[in-house]
């Protein structure tokens, strides 16, 4: 069993600020596909400084919406709003820094941005530096870390994180290895992914289960349904 990580959060920020009128009609325009007169209305909020514009810019040329691709100006965009505390632009610079994308590629400024990120609750760039405490990279390999990360984000009910918690308590990394609730995890994570990560998540589930007995497995399923998540403060 193996832990993984998502790669990119492509979401626009619903965040109204100074140029209200501006930025509802540019939300207007891309709901229904106008990605020029998005860019139109949100690239001036964007120069005059508001951090929910320039990351909304840097999602539009990461992802080639209406314009070309540009991953040197997507960073451009996202470190804007990073530096300004916005935490989504946060992670997606770490995650920029992490694969090498508009920039040299650079664990240790990844791990900086997913940092700050994390510690402002955002749950993908909670995994992304548990990811990267896990596999060493760009800080030394922790797996107790890892777990920590991993954890904050999987009580928020981010599914790759409950997959990767399943993961480590499976394997006794960084916890004492426990296997009714890697099958909770497990469990958790299998009915929120799909396509193939979801098929990970439930043959995990399937292989813990075999290992659990009858009593430790009704316990593990009554773990599964009773559980929340908890909301970031």
């Amino acid at each position: 069993m193996r832990a993984w990580i998502i790669a990119l959060v492509l979401l626009l920020t619903p965040v109204a600020a100074s140029g209200e009128d501006a930025w509802q009609e540019g939300w207007d325009a891309y709901d229904r596909g106008d990605f020029a007169t998005a860019l139109s209305k949100w690239r001036p909020l964007a120069e005059q400084g508001h951090a929910a514009a320039q990351y909304n810019l840097g999602v539009m040329y990461d992802g080639g919406k209406g314009l070309p691709q540009d991953y040197v100006e997507a960073v451009k965009w996202y470190r804007l709003a990073a530096e300004q505390g916005h935490a989504p632009a946060q992670h997606n610079l770490g995650v920029m820094y992490d694969n090498g994308q508009g920039v040299p590629q650079d664990f240790v400024e990844a791990v900086k941005w997913y940092r700050l990120a994390a510690e402002r609750g955002h749950a993908d760039a909670q995994v992304g530096i548990g990811y990267m405490y896990s596999n060493g990279q760009g800080v030394p390999q922790d797996d107790a870390e890892a777990v920590k990360w991993y954890r904050l984000a999987a009580e928020q009910g981010e599914a790759l994180a409950q997959y990767n918690l399943g993961v480590m308590y499976a394997n006794g990394e960084g916890v004492p290895q426990d296997y009714v609730l890697a099958y909770m995890w497990s469990n958790l994570a299998a009915a929120s992914l799909t396509g193939v990560d979801r098929e990970s998540a439930v043959k995990n589930r399937e292989i813990v289960a075999s290992l659990l007995t009858p009593d430790q497995l009704l316990k593990a399923q009554e773990l599964s349904r009773t559980w929340k998540p908890t909301p970031r403060d």
